[in-house]
Order: C-alpha cells, then structure tokens, then sequence
C-alpha cells in the first residue's frame, strides 16, 4: 500500500526537499502552503501523486479543513510531518508581543493542533507516523534565539510525551532535530528583533555570524529527506533523531554540562525531600509502572 503523506510548509526550505524527495520516491503527499501556486512545478510533475493544501498553520479552520479535504482524496494519512516554522533573532527583551506570538503560534501551538487534528484518524488505523521539525534548539539553549528556542523546547517534550502516549496505538512520534542545513532559515525567512543595547557579546555576535559568508552549514537538505523517508518505514523508529554531525556535538556537550551541574547541586535537591519521603520511582509498583512507560 503507497504511504499518504502530509507535509506542512512544502513550498520551501526543508519542506520542500522532503516533499520532492516523497513524490519521487512514489509516495503521495497532501503538500501545504499558504500559497500552494509555489507548488505548480510539482503539480506539473506528479499531478496524480501531489494534492496541493492551502494551509496556514495557525489557523485552526484551516487545519481542520486541510486534514479533512486530505482524508477525502486519499482516504487516510500515514505519516505527518510537522515542518512549517521559522526563525527570529535577538534579545529576549526587545521582542514585540507580536513576535513571541507568531513564534510560539507557528512553531509550537501550530504542530500540536495539527497532530491533536490527524490523531483520530491515525487512532482509527492503528497505524502512523509523526515526524515533528524540531532543531538542535529543542536541546541546547543558546542567546539571541530564546523564543525560537522556547517553542522548539516545547515542541520536544510534548513529542517525548506523546510517543509513550500513542505507542499501544501503533503510531510513532519522533522528534527530528537538525542543525544547520543549507535552507533560508538563516537567511530570507529569518526575522529580527529590534535592537536593543547591551547585548553586543552574547545576541550581537550570533546575529553577525549567522548573517555572514562565514557561516555555512553542513546539512545537505535532500540527504535529510532521505533519512526521513527512511524513519517513516522503520518499524522501530526513535523519539529523537538527530541530524547533522555538528548537532551531535553540541547535544553530547550540553548533556554533559547538565549532568555535571545536576551532580554539583545534587544533595541540595535531595534536601528538600519530606522526612519520612519514599522514592517511588525505587518501589516494586514505581519500577514495574516506569518501565511499563519506556517500553
């Protein structure tokens, strides 16, 4: 049976090196974007393969007609793939409201109304397939990015969450964390917040970099497509993926400063314990209900 795929923000970027990468593959695809005329090319091409969406993704009708209208033409949808997104800089006190809106309506809130959206039908299938665009910004804090961050944090733990929720369902959840690849995510689709002083050695300095020729990333996007492409058939796929060589280490890194930080201050945490307190993770129920979660 062909897979059906949808993919939100295919008419670029990362979105749409997968969404060419799928049809190619020979594979359908419900392919989103607020203006699916970016698309015509691939409609030309594959004209039975693609069903073009207008979708913006922080618009609950829209999704909701999106997935509805998908579900019509192919009758089912086997893998979603949270994608629309995008990046904005500077200090975290300079952003507009606005700003922290759009971010956290976009990257965060936006992916999880879409797959609350498809879950039903997936539920239904007893089968499915989540991919959600995170970042290595899902699992290492960095200035100038703190909002961005914010969500792609979110977005983490509520993928993590969601995967033990799912799993007797026969759907899998995984979080896909790049690093930099060579997209417009640094570059057109990047917005900024207004200037605020003081902040020249830590958000200055990463606005420069990442706005020069001296910043080129390693991630290929098409290489990228075909690991996804890849983990969609995979019967037992992770809840976190990580790509691009650079992202691994600067995760290893962070891993490694937290668990020195959480043993540094490790018997101030056990200090707050209740006298008579009783570890349940260390109790014949806490081991057989955690272990029951990780499996």
């Amino acid at each position: 049976m062909t897979k059906i795929w949808f993919i939100t923000g295919s008419s670029r970027g990362l979105g749409r090196s997968l969404t060419e990468a799928v049809l190619a593959n020979g594979y359908k695809v419900a392919a989103t974007a607020r203006n699916p005329e970016a698309l015509k090319e691939l409609v030309e091409q594959y004209p039975d393969s693609i069903f073009p969406v207008k979708l913006d993704v922080t618009d609950k009708s829209q999704i909701a007609k999106a997935i509805e209208s998908t579900i019509e033409k192919f009758g089912r949808i086997d893998v979603l793939v949270n994608n629309a997104g995008f990046g904005i800089m500077g200090a975290s006190e300079g952003y507009t409201d606005e700003q922290v809106r759009s971010q956290l309506e976009t990257n965060l809130y936006a992916p999880i109304e879409v797959t609350r959206a498809v879950l039903p039908h997936m539920r239904r299938q007893r089968s499915g397939h989540i991919l959600q665009i995170s970042s290595v910004g899902g699992r290492v804090g960095n200035p100038g990015l703190t909002i961005y961050q914010a969500a792609k944090f979110g977005l983490g733990g509520y993928t993590e969450a969601l995967a033990k929720e799912v799993a007797p369902l026969g759907i899998f959840v995984t979080s896909v964390e790049p690093g930099g690849f060579r997209t417009d995510w640094a570059r057109d689709s990047m917005s900024y917040a207004p200037h605020i002083d003081g902040y020249e050695e830590t958000v200055g300095k990463r606005i420069a970099l990442f706005s020069s020729d001296q910043f080129v990333p390693m991630g290929d996007p098409a290489k990228a497509a075909k690991v996804m492409i890849d983990l969609a058939e995979n019967p037992a796929p992770p809840v976190h993926l990580i790509l691009g060589s650079e992202a691994v280490h600067l995760i290893k890194q962070a891993d490694i400063n937290r668990r020195q930080e959480m043993e540094k201050w490790e018997e101030v945490s056990a200090s707050t314990n209740a006298d008579d307190a009783i570890d349940f993770t260390q109790t014949d129920l806490g081991r057989s209900f955690f272990s029951a979660k990780k499996s």
